[in-house]
C-alpha cells in the first residue's frame, strides 16, 4: 500500500498503486434537479455500446429512482451497511472551508494488503433495472398539497461509471487487465487479459463493472473515448434531452482553472458533489443535489457539502458567473474546456480552442404580424 492524496476525503489515504495523475481528468456533472428520468441517455447507450449477447442485463447507463431503486439492487445500501457510519470533521470556514474524513475507505477497512471492501451481486440482484421506478418515500393524502418542504419525495439518479482517480476495479484485478489511461484518466478493461473472476465488480463500490456470461470476461463504461478522442461528449450526454449533463476535464496540472466549467463548478464554486466520498475512490460524476430532498438522507450519497451547494443553486439567478457555467449543458456536442461570461452571453470553447456556443441569459422573443405579407396567408393560433 502507498499513501495518496484524496482531494474529496481531504487527507492522505491508503491505496494498492502509485501513480502520477493524468494530464487531465475527464468528467462530468448531473445536475438531479432536472432530470426526468427520460431514459434517452440508457437507450443510447444500450443500443450503441451494450446490444450484442450476453449483454442484455448490462447497462453501462442507467437511471433510477431514489431512495428505493437501485441497479443492481441494492447497490450502495449492502456497502454502507459493510461500511458502516463515515464521520467527517469540520475544517475552515466560508471559502476556506474543508471537511476531513476520519473513518476508514474502502481500502482502509480490513487493514493493509487486503483487497477493497466490496460485496458481489447475485444474478437475481440484477433482475429489475426499472425496481422502485417512481416511488416516493410515503402515501399522499386526498387533496394533500406541497407547502415549502415536500412532506414526501424522490428523485432520478442517473449512474454511469465513476473513472475514478483511485479506481477499487484495478485495484482489485488480479490480472492487471484494468488500466487508467494517462491522457484523459478513462478507466477501461484489457479483455484480451481479463479471465473473468470478477473481483472487479465485487470491488467497485458503484457496480458499474459487469460480466459477460457469452464471453466471459468484464466489461464497463468506455467513457465514449472514441468520441472523446475527437473532442465530442459521450452519447449519453449529447442524447440527454433534458439537458441535466456537462462533459469535460478537471485539471490535473497545478490550480484549478476559473475559466473551465467542470474545474468552475466543482472544484472553486463546489457547486455539483462526488456521490460517496466516504468509499475513497475519487469518483469524477459529480452532482448537484436535488433542492426538495432532506439532508439527512443527500448527506449519505453526497457527503456534508450538501446544504451548501443547495444555497448556491437556489442563488444561481443572481450569480452571472456561475449562471454561464450551468447554460452550458447540452448546449454543444462538442467538449468545451473554456468559458466566458461576455455581456448577456454564455460563450463557450472546444478543445480546439474555437468559439462553438454562445447562449443568450435570455432567450429573444419574436413576435409576427397575423397577416404574412409576404405570402398573403394569415397566421392563426390553432389550439
Amino acid at each position: 500500500m502507498v499513501k495518496r492524496f484524496n482531494w474529496q476525503i481531504g487527507r492522505e489515504q491508503d491505496y494498492p498503486y502509485d501513480a502520477p495523475p493524468p494530464k487531465r481528468q475527464v468528467a462530468y456533472v448531473f445536475d438531479t434537479n432536472k432530470c426526468i428520468e427520460c431514459q434517452t441517455c440508457t437507450v443510447a447507450c444500450k443500443t450503441s455500446w451494450t446490444s450484442g449477447k450476453g449483454q442484455e442485463t448490462i447497462f453501462w447507463n442507467n437511471v433510477e429512482t431514489k431512495p428505493y431503486g437501485s441497479y443492481p439492487q441494492a447497490w450502495d445500501s449492502k456497502l454502507m451497511d459493510k461500511c458502516g457510519g463515515c464521520e467527517w470533521e469540520k475544517n475552515g470556514e466560508g471559502d476556506n472551508q474543508l471537511y476531513q474524513l476520519n473513518s476508514p475507505t474502502i481500502f482502509e477497512k480490513d487493514g493493509p494488503d487486503k483487497p477493497p471492501l466490496g460485496h458481489l451481486p447475485t444474478e437475481r440482484d440484477y433482475s429489475s433495472p426499472n425496481l422502485g421506478e417512481d416511488d416516493i418515500t410515503g402515501m399522499v393524502d386526498q387533496g394533500h398539497h406541497f407547502e415549502g418542504l415536500h412532506p414526501v419525495w424522490m428523485f432520478y439518479l442517473a449512474r454511469i461509471c465513476n473513472h475514478c482517480d483511485h479506481p477499487a476495479c484495478l485495484a482489485a484485478c488480479p490480472r492487471k487487465a484494468i488500466y487508467k489511461r494517462p491522457e484523459d484518466g478513462i478507466v477501461l478493461v484489457d479483455q484480451k487479459r481479463c479471465r473473468g473472476y470478477q473481483e472487479c465488480i465485487k470491488a467497485c463500490p458503484y457496480k458499474k463493472v459487469f460480466y459477460n456470461i457469452i464471453n466471459r470476461a468484464s466489461e464497463k463504461c468506455i467513457g465514449c473515448y472514441p468520441r472523446v478522442e475527437q473532442g465530442n461528449v459521450a452519447l449519453c450526454v449529447e442524447s440527454c434531452i433534458g439537458k441535466i449533463r456537462l462533459h469535460g476535464f478537471l485539471t490535473t496540472d497545478g490550480e484549478p482553472r476559473a475559466d473551465n466549467p467542470l474545474d468552475y463548478i466543482v472544484k472553486i464554486r463546489k457547486l455539483a458533489l462526488p456521490s460517496y466520498p466516504q468509499f475513497g475512490t475519487g469518483p469524477n460524476v459529480f452532482y448537484i443535489p436535488p433542492v426538495h430532498v432532506p439532508n439527512e438522507f443527500l448527506e449519505q450519497i453526497f457527503g456534508p457539502n450538501v446544504e451548501d451547494a443547495k444555497k448556491l443553486y437556489k442563488a444561481l439567478k443572481d450569480d452571472r458567473q456561475l449562471l454561464g457555467a450551468m447554460m452550458l449543458f447540452g448546449a454543444s456536442d462538442r467538449i468545451l474546456i473554456r468559458f466566458e461570461v461576455q455581456g448577456d452571453e454564455a460563450v463557450g470553447w472546444d478543445v480546439d480552442d474555437k468559439e462553438v456556443v454562445r447562449v443568450p441569459f435570455t432567450e429573444p422573443t419574436y413576435y409576427r404580424k397575423h397577416l404574412d405579407e409576404k405570402t398573403g396567408a394569415y397566421r392563426q393560433n390553432t389550439a
